[in-house]
């Protein structure tokens, strides 16, 4: 048997200039960006972030001629899954801590110690003087949409493990423009939101959580649409789509965290405006 014989499931990687390369561009988007917040002009910021993409594409571009070589035997997609599972767990205690922050706030706006916080709150949540959003309007309507497009995700998915490719691109086109209606509305939403920003706890922690959710859709559009654009070309199969159920596992996240961000934030911070200011 010859030196190099593979006698194992696992896949030892080539050599790859994708961390080197994504490192350098990481430093220059850093560096470019703290000069940025400076004076300084944007280019170095932008060079570093036209890396960071180039990264992404080239490394997932490799994993997938991996995948379409045999490379990604059962053990190594048990892995992959592994991997994804503890990515959006970090996701899951990003969102904590705005979850944390919102809720801090909001069960203690007169804590004595929080001599900063009363101040900014005058002793009750939400804080004197701001005006929340109607759950029941553009909250809800977004919250039908983002639910709407967690089962046609779902659809396609057990469309894709029928091999019925129709049903795969109709669910993943369906699940990329509810995706972006939903955008739409956030960002519509925030036009007409009557607190800003800074100088507001109510305002970080609300355009915090929510803004980042709001991004997170974004990402995860763009993921979907990825899977869209690779179900044209023929490249899942009802056996091997690791793409497509990690995309459908992310929007899934997705979902839920809006579930949440609308049942306290939106629905909960309603009540107790209503509960504070009569």
């Amino acid at each position: 048997m010859a030196a190099h014989a593979k006698n194992h499931d696992y896949h030892l990687v080539d050599l790859s200039p994708w961390p080197v390369i994504g490192a350098i561009a990481l430093f220059l988007m850093a560096t470019g960006g703290i000069m940025w917040m400076h004076g300084g002009v944007p280019w170095l910021f932008a060079a570093g972030l036209v890396g960071i993409l180039y990264t992404f594409y080239g490394w997932w571009a490799d994993v997938i001629k991996e995948a379409e070589s045999g490379y990604h035997t059962p053990v190594v997609q048990i892995h992959h899954r592994y991997g994804m599972i503890l990515f959006i767990t970090s996701e899951v205690m990003f969102f904590v801590a705005w979850f944390w922050a919102y809720f801090d706030a909001a069960f203690y706006p007169d804590e004595i110690a929080q001599v900063g916080r009363v101040a900014f709150t005058g002793g009750v949540w939400p804080p004197e003087g701001v005006e929340v959003f109607d759950p029941w309007h553009l909250p809800l309507f977004n919250t039908l949409v983002l639910l709407l497009s967690g089962t046609t995700v779902t659809w396609a998915h057990h469309a894709l493990l029928e091999n019925d490719r129709q049903g795969l691109k109709w669910g993943l086109i369906i699940t990329v423009l509810l995706g972006a209606l939903f955008s739409c509305v956030q960002v519509l939403e925030y036009t007409q939101a009557q607190f800003d920003f800074s100088g507001n706890i109510y305002g970080a922690t609300f355009f915090m959580a929510t803004g980042f959710h709001g991004f997170h859709v974004f990402i995860g559009t763009i993921f979907l649409a990825v899977c869209l654009i690779r179900a044209y070309m023929g490249q899942f199969t009802p056996k091997q789509h690791l793409g497509f159920e990690f995309a459908a596992w992310y929007w899934h996240f997705v979902d839920v965290v809006w579930l949440f961000l609308f049942a306290s934030i939106y629905v909960w911070g309603s009540w107790g405006a209503t509960i504070a200011h009569h």
